[in-house]
């Protein structure tokens, strides 16, 4: 069973990517065609959910577009999704030590320091460019591990494990950084409004409330709060998902020797059977199997619950769905200038170049230094051929550039797009690069043992 979880997180992130693919190429065709004038006018209808004069999906009094919508509501869900991985691996996983954090953590680093100096190269000293300069610091874990799949058993096991936590140690720092420098200005009473919400859900965590929608619920509290307060609301998934109790109701062997019981005693003739076959269980049947069907409810930590309940809302609705709704570049006036100075530039080589120095330099030294060593299985030729694939940044990526450039008025629609570009193209390149290093230095067959 070792390693267990990230071949899990391994798995159920690869339809996903090629999902992402689909949808990113159906975005670009719509938003180019004769439907892209639909497609634009879409992202600014108006999305409300009222009680009364009550609006929970609106800011200030305004009503949410869609896209405000898709970027701050159903991301959050996504960040919810993020934090209860963050707080699972914390708990039992890969971060759960400092001897197996050390190196994905030293090497997420390098790769979002190394990226955001190439920005600062790339750009010239304009406030408003500069923005931007945290867009190539992400690493996308659906398309990074989306590539890393095509090879299969000849991954060695310690390389799937490294990309993955890497991937979530790169999503903490993304939520780090738009906390820090995404926020705008602050409302005092919504900032103390969502410090009530929190302290509930300290409360509940405290008190080892086990119901999920007690969570779910005070969460929104949180996010609706953040919203209004200046403070970006995607952290409200991150700052719920802390909370969620890692710990089951019931300890399993409690739980085996509960189940074993009542099945022993479960009354097996109390059913009634018609000539057609339909079967009426008695109402004591009924109320033993309801109690372990409570019982089995309560095995399950609400954190790993929630997890495994968003992971296909999450994978095959929210993300494709954002992509879909941000990834759509106008390709009108779009030249490869777009990509040889400026905006473009920086992120594109951010992402192919300075990810990829970032991350395999700050893991070289530190395994020179021996802090660290390789990932099990490994050389330096796949080690390299791995960290390529980091410079992926795709879903993140395009979420901070929304943040750095849309609605601030003056050339941010033009850098925005210029942004998008860089993105794709910066993606694709460390995408393909990082497949044809891994085709040509990963070992011919490997035996993974994942269970």
């Amino acid at each position: 069973m070792k390693n267990y979880s990230f071949i899990s997180s391994f798995k159920k992130y690869v339809n996903s990517s090629f999902i992402l693919i689909f949808v990113t190429a159906l975005a670009l065709i719509v938003a180019n065609s004769q439907w892209g004038d639909i497609y634009r006018s879409w992202a600014e209808l108006p999305v409300s959910f009222s009680i009364g004069k009550f609006n929970l999906f609106s800011h200030h009094g305004n009503d949410l577009t869609m896209m405000e919508f898709i970027n701050d509501f159903l991301m959050a869900t996504f960040f919810f999704s993020v934090g209860l991985e963050i707080k699972r691996e914390i708990l039992v996983g890969e971060l759960s030590s400092l001897k197996k954090a050390m190196l994905p953590i030293i090497a997420a680093c390098g790769g979002m320091i190394v990226p955001v100096v190439i920005f600062f190269l790339c750009c010239p000293d304009d406030p408003t460019m500069l923005r931007g300069c945290a867009i190539p610091m992400a690493t996308d874990i659906a398309f990074s591990l989306g590539v890393l799949s095509v090879f299969s058993k000849r991954v060695p096991i310690g390389l799937k494990v490294f990309l993955a936590t890497l991937a979530v140690a790169d999503d903490l720092g993304g939520i780090l950084v738009i906390a820090l420098f995404y926020s705008s200005e602050i409302h005092v009473n919504y900032l103390a409004l969502c410090g009530i919400f929190v302290l509930l859900l300290l409360f509940g965590n405290l008190r080892h409330v086990k119901s999920k929608m007690f969570y779910i619920l005070t969460g929104i509290g949180v996010w609706y709060s953040l919203l209004n307060s200046g403070i970006h609301a995607t952290i409200a998934g991150v700052i719920t998902a802390m909370f969620v109790p890692g710990r089951p109701g019931v300890t399993a062997v409690y739980y085996v020797q509960y189940l074993h019981t009542k099945i022993t005693n479960f009354p097996i003739n109390q059913a009634t059977t018609n000539k057609k076959g339909i079967t009426i269980l008695s109402n004591h049947q009924i109320s033993l199997l309801k109690n372990i069907e409570y019982a089995s409810d309560r095995i399950i930590s609400p954190l790993q619950s929630l997890e495994d309940a968003l992971q296909n809302p999450i994978n095959y609705f929210v993300v494709p769905l954002f992509a879909f709704a941000n990834a759509g570049i106008n390709l009108d006036g779009i030249s490869v200038a777009g990509l040889v100075n400026g905006v473009g530039l920086a992120i594109f080589l951010g992402l192919f170049i300075g990810k990829f120095v970032g991350v395999f330099s700050f893991s070289w030294i530190a395994i020179k230094l021996k802090l660290v060593q390789l990932p099990t299985g490994s050389n330096w030729k796949s080690f390299a051929s791995v960290c390529m694939l980091t410079g992926i940044g795709f879903t993140v990526s395009l979420f901070i550039a929304d943040l750095s450039y849309h609605g601030i008025g003056g050339d941010a629609a033009l850098l925005l797009n210029d942004a998008k570009l860089g993105i794709l193209c910066g993606s694709i390149a460390a995408g393909l690069a990082g497949w044809i290093l891994l085709y040509k230095y990963l070992p011919k067959n490997v035996c993974t043992k994942e269970e």
